[in-house]
């Protein structure tokens, strides 16, 4: 079973992404309202992907992402960038900070979904 973290300050967004996935098989999810409860869940076991948002309070998400992959436990995890930022700068800083793809709100579902089981076909078990 593969899991996904989905990390986003918004509890009814957190509930539209997994919504948004539910038709993937085999995943199970678990949700952070906050960078710090990420990094607390990753401590108790590690996840197959992380779908992350940027403007949170407490913690960005660029800090979170920044993180994540500089940890050598953790450095391969694929982050799915999912934000209301839709400027160049952002995107292109999430990428060159290691973010395996950015996607911005409103999401289509279908995309969304697709995107990630692409991820999780690429990661190995």
């Amino acid at each position: 079973m593969r899991r996904i973290l989905v990390v986003d300050d918004s509890a009814t967004m957190r509930k539209m992404v997994i919504a948004s996935l539910r038709d993937l098989t085999d995943v199970s999810f678990s949700e952070a309202g906050n960078g710090f409860e990420a990094i607390e869940q990753l401590e108790v076991a590690p996840f197959d992907l992380m779908i992350l948002d940027l403007n949170m309070p407490e913690m960005h998400g660029l800090e979170v992402l920044k993180f994540v992959l500089e940890h050598p436990s953790y450095h391969s995890t694929p982050i799915v960038i999912l934000t209301t930022k839709g400027d160049e700068d952002s995107r292109s800083e999430a990428i060159a900070a290691g973010a395996a793809c950015y996607l911005t709100k409103p999401f289509q579902p279908q995309f969304l979904a697709g995107q990630i089981q692409d991820l999780l076909t690429s990661v190995p078990v």
